[in-house]
C-alpha cells in the first residue's frame, strides 16, 4: 500500500464502518486504547497526548468530533479545519491506528460500541467526568488520566493568531 492508502485505511466515518477492524484487533488479543477530541489545529500538545495515550496498549483509536459536533461544542466559527482534513492529519501519525468520527457532543455512544480496554483523557477531568468511564470500568477496563503539555491549546493558538 502507498502512504496515502495506509492513511485512508485508518479513517472511519462511524463505529459501524470500523467494526470489522475492531473485531480483528480484539480477536488477535490487542489491548485497545481510546481517546478523543476535536483536534482543530493539531499542535505539539496533541502529539504529546496521543503519544502518552498510545503507551497504554497495542492499538490507539482516536474518536474525532465531526464538524457538526465541533460546532455544537465550540460555536459557529469552528472547526477551522474540516473533519476529513483533521482525520487525515491524525491518521498520518505513527501512534494512531484508527480515527473514528462521531457527531454527538461526547463519544459516549462510540465508546459503548468499541468498549476499549483503556480510556484516556487529560488530567483536567475527574474520572467521573470522562464520557464512557462507566462502560469501560464495568467491562473490566481502565480509565487513565494523563498530564497535558502546559501552555499548549488550540484556543490559545487561535488567540495568538488573531492578535498578530
Amino acid at each position: 500500500m502507498t502512504p496515502s492508502e495506509i492513511i485512508q485505511s485508518k479513517i472511519f466515518t462511524d463505529a459501524h464502518s470500523f467494526s470489522v477492524v475492531l473485531k480483528e484487533w480484539k480477536h488477535a488479543g490487542y489491548k485497545v486504547v481510546f481517546t478523543n477530541g476535536c483536534f482543530d489545529l493539531v499542535h505539539r500538545g496533541h502529539i504529546d497526548s496521543l503519544a502518552k495515550a498510545a503507551e497504554f496498549g497495542d492499538r490507539l483509536i482516536v474518536g474525532l468530533n465531526s464538524d457538526v459536533s465541533v460546532k455544537l461544542l465550540k460555536g459557529e466559527n469552528r472547526p477551522l479545519i474540516d473533519q476529513q482534513s483533521r482525520a487525515v492529519l491524525l491518521a498520518s501519525l505513527l501512534m494512531v491506528d484508527a480515527v473514528v468520527m462521531f457527531d454527538e457532543i461526547t463519544p459516549y455512544e462510540l465508546i459503548k460500541d468499541i468498549i476499549p480496554d483503556v480510556l484516556v483523557k487529560g488530567s483536567e477531568y475527574q474520572i467521573e467526568e470522562i464520557a464512557g468511564f462507566d462502560i469501560v470500568l464495568v467491562s473490566g477496563g481502565k480509565v487513565e488520566r494523563i498530564e497535558l503539555t502546559e501552555g499548549l491549546s488550540t484556543t490559545d493558538l487561535i488567540r495568538k493568531i488573531k492578535n498578530s
